[in-house]
């Protein structure tokens, strides 16, 4: 996304109850947000777009995201004070008013949340003092100003161990109703190797949406390997299936557009083009030349830079996109209680054994796959155990009674490879997949790493992953 001067950007996901021969709209219960929504930017300066008091935001937008919280002196630690430019723009706009509005637009069921970073934006967090910081302060505005969560958009890179850290202590401070999103550019979501992508799977629990910003880019490859270039609809899917076919949900996954050719440099589309993409990846109709492997009957919605450009388009974007997004069924209702389990729970065995799939909620059908492949409809439906060999890989989701089948997806790895689990052990280099024991438990590796004296494995999550 632009940054104060320049860029702009709009995080647009959208829902509506009742639509015309699909399914009811459900919402997420932990955050009180709809299946599909639809957010937008809002600019905390003034750089020609038209200024806005928050109050004149539509309701259309489900998530406002406040542009952008600043760096301080202090390593992580980030503040906001309303830009005095934008205030005196709109006669007079004072930090009371501000908060006033806030609450009013939380009142009419709007999320309203602090986005940090921006194409200028230099908050680092790199090491655990910062990551306290970070989450202090955040969580200190939240307090403040009435925000309902954090969007992340640094475009200068992030570290995805010690964000995830300060990410997961925001979470314990604030509940389950915390709201966090992500705005990377293209070329961070290219491979889950990469930092930004690891760091959305690091979090994947506490996750609401990854908008990535499909603009100001250029060329890149897609899900298939081939290049597109932006300002197209095979550019939007092709990209987007590459998040949801390595790990994301996709109630995770959130187009991120320019709300007019003015709101960016490049990779402008009509909101039409928006809508045509949302259709192949919802359910395959409308697709240009690239077609998913899959439909995604929850995908979030779209984003865009910003309410303040699509203001000054007469609310062009609003206006096509979220009646669209309204016309998509629910998709079923975000639920991780019917999550599969395996038992064994994954790891490094010495022989091959059978595997056995579990799901708490009653009446659940689990389809899985043993290829290693994610699971769809077309999976088959588990009944008794399975059969592993060497380097079988099983991934499963549970869908509970009136829930979509993509509704909820999990994964267990289960590898025999003729060995046992190692002891973890400080300064040891670890790659992902890598299985180790520790204190009595069994971890596998997440992110590839070297450790150190206090990264055993019960103190760092975003590094192990208990099994």
């Amino acid at each position: 996304m632009k940054g104060k001067k320049i860029r702009a950007f709009l995080l647009v996901c959208v829902m509506i109850a009742v639509t015309i021969g699909r399914a009811p709209v459900t919402s997420n219960a932990a955050s009180g947000l709809p299946t599909h929504l639809l957010t937008g930017y809002w600019h905390n300066f003034n750089n020609g777009a038209k200024c806005l008091r928050i109050s004149d935001v539509p309701a259309a937008y489900d998530i406002i995201a406040v542009a952008f919280a600043d760096a301080t002196s202090t390593p992580g630690t980030v503040d906001f004070t309303l830009d005095s430019g934008l205030s005196s723009a709109l006669g007079g706009y004072t930090e009371s008013q501000f908060i006033s509005d806030i609450a009013a637009a939380k009142g009419r069921g709007q999320k309203v949340i602090i986005s940090v970073g921006g194409q200028n934006g230099t908050v680092r967090v790199e090491d655990s003092n910062s990551a306290t910081n970070f989450a202090n302060s955040v969580y200190s505005l939240m307090t403040k100003y009435g925000f309902d969560g954090v969007d992340i958009d640094l475009e200068n890179g992030v570290n995805s161990t010690y964000m995830a850290s300060a990410l997961r202590l925001l979470s314990s401070k604030a509940g389950s109703g915390l709201i966090i999103t992500m705005a990377p550019e293209t070329i961070h979501m290219q491979s889950p190797s990469s930092s930004y992508f690891q760091l959305a799977l690091n979090i994947k629990d506490i996750l609401t949406i990854v908008n990535m910003q499909y603009y100001n880019s250029g060329t890149m490859l897609g899900y298939d390997g081939k290049v597109y270039a932006q300002g197209t609809e095979d550019f939007l899917t092709a990209l987007a299936t590459i998040q949801l076919e390595n790990g994301l949900r996709p109630d995770q996954v959130g187009l991120g557009l320019p709300a007019s050719p003015s709101g960016a440099g490049g990779g402008y589309v009509s909101p039409s083009v928006v809508n045509a993409a949302l259709d192949c990846l919802y359910d395959g109709s409308n697709a240009g030349t690239f077609m998913p492997p899959h439909t995604y009957p929850t995908i979030r919605g779209a984003m865009t830079w910003s309410i303040n450009w699509d203001a000054s388009n007469g609310y062009n974007f609003a206006n096509t996109v979220k009646p669209h997004l309204n016309s998509l069924g629910g998709g079923g209702q975000q639920q991780t209680a019917a999550a599969p389990t395996f038992s064994p729970a994954g790891g490094t065995y010495n022989s091959a054994q059978s595997v056995s799939i579990s799901c708490a909620t009653n009446g659940a059908t689990i389809r899985y796959t043993t290829d290693g492949s994610t699971p769809n409809a077309s999976s088959p439906v588990y009944s008794g155990a399975i059969n592993v060999s060497s380097t079988t890989t099983i991934k499963a989701y549970a869908t509970a009674p009136g829930m979509n089948a993509s509704a909820v997806t999990s994964a267990a790895y289960v590898i025999d490879n003729g060995g046992n689990y190692q002891t973890w052990a400080p300064n040891t280099a670890y790659k992902a997949g890598d299985m180790v024991s520790y204190g009595g438990k069994n971890y596998r590796c997440i992110q590839s790493h070297t450790s150190l004296p206090g990264w055993e494995p019960s103190n760092v999550p975003s590094l192990w992953q208990v099994q």
